[in-house]
């Protein structure tokens, strides 16, 4: 794998920004590439928001800012990835949307250079198989808790090269992420296991085995989590939830990963969480 100097984001939604400002404030030129010229645009200006917003908190200086913002350019045209030397595919769409980017980035750039694509659920294995040489395609999947979290999930494809993941690993660790590496299966592997608990938790609220308020404090007294479990879906969103469980449910057929038909209810209900302040801390105060 080349050495990682220039960085391309294929896709400016909020995961693109993410990443976009995680690499410029480590130092490295990063191309944005988005080919929907408006999303460019809002892309960009949450991008500018977002590190004004670490210059007040102050944890960035007013000229690291400045430098960072300096070192991005941004393009509609799939051909600038061509200078990268890692690329990274963050379009927000579905898998075919995906499929499209990465056979876009694979035709433009080097033969040597990693191409990650960023996954909210689907599988790696099947997103690489869109590109002639797969072994050169590696995931990332950032967790979903509700709460900032260093975490960053390297996921191999079955046809991924160990040089393409230990560049991705190294990619993740030089913006100040922790990787780790996981095989590609459904839910990865923090979501394989904190899905079914989290819809236990909502099995147990909806059988009235205690409030809302009790369970929270139970887990993160008794167990010493740093929030509860039903604070943590109202912040991830009760619709997130639902859509992501079914996936895993949808892929393994495992009962565990079953949307518990309270979630659904609420979700029908426009029931959501932190997204509308609706949710089940906002349930009980309003019961």
């Amino acid at each position: 794998m080349s050495d990682i100097d220039h960085v391309a984001v294929l896709g400016l939604g909020p995961v693109g920004v993410e990443f976009v400002e995680a690499a410029t404030r480590a130092g490295r030129t990063v191309t944005v590439v988005e080919t929907d010229g408006e999303q460019l645009r809002r892309g960009l200006e949450a991008l500018a928001d977002s590190m004004a917003a670490a210059v007040s908190a102050g944890a960035l200086t007013e000229q690291a800012r400045s430098e960072a913002l300096d070192r991005v350019v941004s393009s509609t045209e799939p051909s600038e990835l061509g200078k990268a030397t890692l690329v990274l595919e963050a379009v927000a769409a579905g898998g075919d949307a995906k499929r499209a980017a990465l056979r876009e980035a694979a035709a433009v750039v080097g033969a040597d250079v990693a191409i990650i694509t960023v996954t909210s659920g689907q599988s790696v294995t099947e997103l690489a198989a869109a590109v002639p040489d797969p072994a050169r395609v590696v995931g990332l999947h950032v967790p979903s808790t509700g709460s900032s979290s260093r975490i960053v999930e390297v996921v191999r494809g079955l046809a991924s090269g160990d040089a393409v993941v230990g560049a991705a690993a190294d990619f993740v660790g030089s913006v100040e992420r922790e990787p780790v590496v996981v095989d590609d299966r459904p839910g990865f592997l923090v979501d394989s296991m904190l899905l079914p608990y989290l819809n236990d938790v909502v099995q147990a609220y909806d059988d009235e085995l205690a409030s809302a308020e009790d369970i929270d404090v139970a887990i993160r007294l008794g167990l010493g989590h740093p929030v509860g479990p039903l604070e943590m879906l109202d912040r991830i969103g009760l619709d997130t939830h639902r859509d992501t469980t079914a996936l895993v449910h949808e892929a393994t057929g495992d009962a565990r990963f079953a949307p518990p038909p309270l979630v659904n209810r609420m979700v029908a209900a426009g029931r959501l969480g932190d997204k509308n302040g609706r949710g089940f801390r906002s349930t009980e105060e309003t019961a």
